[in-house]
């Protein structure tokens, strides 16, 4: 007789609540009558997905699960921490209360939008007040698109502390390169995606820009080899890679109408004529990746060492690689 998902996912929570140690798949099919039914009935692929299928919609539902494999021989382990798992009592005043509001709202994508509103409803049942018209609040309400297909595992393998590998194309490069990464968080910067974490195969923290990931995400099993920080500045890092904050300055001609990136941190900007404007901007590591990114909109004028980083990509881009002119 099939077993009501409820009754299951209550079953597994129990399990993984009150271990002392982490418990394998296997143990928990042996433990638990509907996922031995399935791999009775059926096959060990069919509880292999009813068991991912539980761990998400347990996660989902805010139990905090972690995965351990270093106490079975390699083999994955799961429970939930008592101590991860325990609330403090909620006492929010009106304006926390509007700004969790305001922050469910963000999120455009179906999945993301679901988890907020679940969110929500968590806190009404605690207790927690949310006017659907709260006094004061704006008309106008801000929205982050994650279009990129690798945003949500990326995010669920930065949560989970769990390395993953994937296909990465670097600005201006035809061809693409394997990645192995230890996620460590993900953040919005002027409307793009971006991962920091640490790469294995270079030994030391990068950041990715998500569109230019190519292919599926993958999870890996195994601890993460290099240091986590206490806090990750995306932002920061992506700036400083940017030219935020240098010193040098590149000129660069920008097509009327285009380029308004550029535009937005020039620290001078004059009329060429009715196709052009010149613009002085700050230059600094990464700057020719960007400006390659605009093609045909932007000419470097200088200094030399950019412009011929930027012919180069573009160059590599149009598959030139080698030719004499």
């Amino acid at each position: 007789m099939a077993i009501a998902k409820a009754e299951r996912l209550m079953n597994l929570a129990l399990c993984l609540m009150n271990t002392r140690r982490p418990l394998s798949k296997k143990e928990l099919r042996e433990s638990i009558e509907a996922y031995r039914e399935a791999w009775q009935n059926s096959s060990e692929d069919a509880f292999n997905r009813m068991f991912e299928r539980d761990k998400d919609d347990l996660r989902e539902l805010g139990l905090v699960i972690d995965v351990d494999e270093s106490a079975l021989d390699g083999e994955l382990g799961y429970l939930a921490r008592p101590d991860r798992n325990r609330l403090p009592e909620i006492a929010l005043d009106a304006e926390e209360a509007a700004a969790l509001t305001l922050a469910a709202r963000v999120w455009q994508q179906a999945k993301m939008s679901g988890a907020a509103s679940g969110a929500l409803q968590k806190l009404r049942a605690a207790g927690i007040p949310f006017g659907e018209a709260a006094e004061g609040r704006t008309a106008l309400e801000p929205r982050i698109p994650a279009r990129e297909a690798a945003f949500e595992p990326l995010l669920t393998a930065a949560r989970d502390r769990r390395p993953v590998t994937f296909e990465y194309r670097k600005a201006g490069a035809a061809a693409v390169e394997q990645r192995s990464v230890e996620p460590w968080a993900l953040e919005c910067w002027r409307g793009h995606w971006y991962l920091a974490g640490y790469d294995r195969d270079r030994g030391d923290a990068r950041v990715f820009r998500l569109s230019r990931i190519t292919g599926k995400v993958k999870a890996k099993g195994g601890a993460f080899l290099g240091t986590v920080p206490e806090h990750v500045d995306v932002r920061a890092t992506v700036a400083k890679f940017a030219g935020e904050g240098a010193t040098a300055t590149a000129t660069v001609r920008v097509r009327r109408g285009a380029g308004f990136p550029l535009r937005t941190k020039a620290l001078h900007s004059t009329r060429v004529d009715e196709g052009w404007d010149e613009l002085e901007i700050p230059y600094g590591n990464g700057l020719g990746a960007d400006l390659a990114e605009f093609g045909p909109d932007v000419l470097v004028l200088g200094p030399e060492e950019l412009r011929a980083d930027v012919v180069d990509r573009l160059r590599a881009v149009a598959g030139f690689e080698g030719a004499g002119a």
